[in-house]
């Protein structure tokens, strides 16, 4: 097991990494208030996991609340949240109930959301179960749900207690969920860590083909990077907008081809590559960059061309984006591989061409 900490000062939380740890009961028991625990999973994953983290919380005395909620992003919703309610003040859980999200991205994001509101904040754990969950979306705090007119719209910053990525779970992920959450991998090189860029240039074929120790050091450079940003940038205010390299262009297309048609990583990816076009576009990068990008998000099973929503919809949906400033979109674009940086300087004109140009004939 590798153990890295997110430092939030008496905020902080260990991040975790390795096999069997659903198996561990000492990761979990320090964190809770009290001997119970709501776990929250979903369809999928609940035959998968379900019975063995049970097992080992009521092996060492804690209750748990089963919730099993539907799968998929489409319920990433308000109807959908009020499940979690529902079934917490049906058991009469307390202040003092921990929240364990068991599941991908979807599940953390609507647990963490879920224990920022109930009786005004209860503590909750990550137990990510897929790898773009395990190396983003379960470290740093961002929990929240969609609406119909943008992604993550709604929701609260909420740090769990701890993150266990236990990586026996990426055994049953299937080929295209692990593709997305390489999406993810590939970006923390883009954004700020060209070594690692280089490292997953040279390793690609091993992560697609799951050897443990290389998804082993994929997501602890990950989870590494990302923790460096969170504990200097908390709550977005400066450099943290950095991991949402794609994610503006990428929302629009979750968005606009509907909720989990696109994968939030094929999304990602996409949108990368609409991110490097415009960089191009603006003489930040050369065509060999983009060329480069394009081959490593290829060798990952990942799209690379955006589908053609047309541009007022890019622009619909990119208006409501949370990095929106004064009205004005900031995009996160790059100098260099490895070198990304935030600005609401670009020539519109280059926008509409990357918006018309560098996107597929159909959406």
């Amino acid at each position: 097991m590798q153990t890295l900490s997110v430092d939030l000062g008496d905020r902080s939380y260990p991040i975790h990494i390795g096999s069997r740890l659903l198996e561990r009961p000492d990761l979990i028991l320090p964190c809770l208030a009290r001997q119970q625990a709501a776990v929250v999973t979903n369809t999928t994953v609940a035959p998968l996991y379900l019975d063995r983290l049970r097992a080992t919380l009521e092996g060492a005395g804690v209750s748990v609340i089963p919730i099993i909620l539907p799968d998929g992003e489409a319920y990433k919703n308000w109807g959908t949240l009020n499940l979690i309610f529902d079934a917490l003040l049906t058991a009469r859980a307390e202040r003092k109930t921990t929240l364990i999200a068991l599941g991908g991205g979807v599940i953390g994001d609507l647990t963490g959301f879920a224990a920022a509101s109930y009786q005004r904040g209860v503590p909750f754990i990550q137990v990510p179960t897929t790898l773009l969950a395990q190396v983003d979306s379960s470290v740093g705090g961002k929990t929240g749900i969609n609406h119909p007119l943008g992604k993550n719209m709604i929701g609260a910053f909420y740090q769990p207690k701890v993150v266990l990525a236990d990586t026996d779970t990426l055994g049953t992920l299937p080929d295209r969920e692990l593709s997305a959450g390489l999406a993810e991998v590939i970006k923390y090189g883009l954004i700020r860590d060209l070594p690692f860029f280089e490292w997953l240039e040279a390793h690609m074929d091993r992560l697609v083909a799951r050897e443990p120790e290389a998804l082993g050091h994929a997501i602890y450079q990950s989870c590494r990077n990302k923790a460096e940003v969170v504990a200097a940038d908390e709550r977005e205010a400066g450099q943290r907008a950095l991991l949402n390299l794609g994610h503006t262009f990428g929302h629009a297309i979750e968005a606009g081809m509907g909720y989990g048609n696109w994968l939030h990583g094929e999304g990602v990816a996409a949108g990368t590559m609409l991110a490097a076009d415009l960089s191009r576009r603006m003489g930040l990068i050369s065509q060999a960059d983009v060329d480069r990008m394009a081959d490593l998000f290829r060798r990952a099973g990942l799209p690379t061309v955006a589908p053609g929503l047309g541009y007022e919809a890019y622009m619909g949906y990119m208006g409501v984006d949370k990095k929106v400033e004064g009205g004005r979109i900031r995009f996160v674009l790059l100098r260099a591989v490895g070198e990304a940086f935030i600005s609401a300087d670009y020539d519109p004109k280059a926008l509409w061409a990357t918006l018309t140009e560098a996107v597929g004939k159909d959406a």
